[in-house]
């Protein structure tokens, strides 16, 4: 059972991670050194480290306020395109890797792929608001967008469980969606 909820934690930590990389990066790293909540193991301890958590404390902030800003937010996403996929694999390859006996590597594959699913569906959007907002509402997506990678990273690692009801409810409203989209048949 055990194993199933580890890649619950990972796929939640690294949807996260497609929307900001650096929260659930942090979120991880404080879980792992002040809960018992979270394990790492190897080489990721790493990010137990409180250059690493003090690093993240500032990568951050300084996301959030460059996410905040028309124009400024369309460069952090172009820099993000790399950074938030290996984060999502970084964080997918932590989860997994720990009791599940994946290979490294596919952990990593995986993470990146759903972490820059989620990054590209972000990246899609976010010229759209700019576009009917005027850039007036990208602070609140924004925001919202940081908000959901702390909840989801959090829900990742105390409640991994809801991550599954999380994928089963979008997957539901995926097929809901196609089939009224769908022309009926005559």
């Amino acid at each position: 059972m055990s194993t199933i909820i580890n890649l619950f934690q990972a796929f939640g930590l690294s949807a996260s991670a497609g929307l900001n990389a650096y929260i659930p990066l942090l979120i991880v790293s404080l879980a792992a050194r002040y809960t018992d909540a979270f394990e790492l193991s190897g080489p990721y301890k790493v990010l137990e480290s409180p250059w690493i958590i003090g690093t993240l404390v500032v990568l951050v902030i300084v996301e959030a306020l460059a996410d905040k800003v028309p124009m400024i937010d369309h460069l952090n996403d172009i820099v993000a395109t790399f950074i938030r996929p290996a984060a999502g694999a970084l964080l997918f390859a932590t989860s997994a890797g720990v009791t599940t006996g994946m290979s490294p590597v596919v952990a990593a594959i995986i993470g990146l792929l759903t972490a820059g699913i989620v990054h590209g569906a972000k990246a899609t959007a976010r010229p759209v608001v700019t576009a009917t907002t005027g850039g007036l509402g990208n602070p609140v997506v924004s925001a919202v967008e940081d908000v959901a990678a702390a909840v989801t990273s959090l829900v990742a690692i105390f409640l991994p469980f809801l991550v599954a009801v999380a994928f089963l409810a979008f997957g539901l409203l995926v097929f809901w969606v196609t089939r009224r989209r769908r022309p009926l048949a005559t």
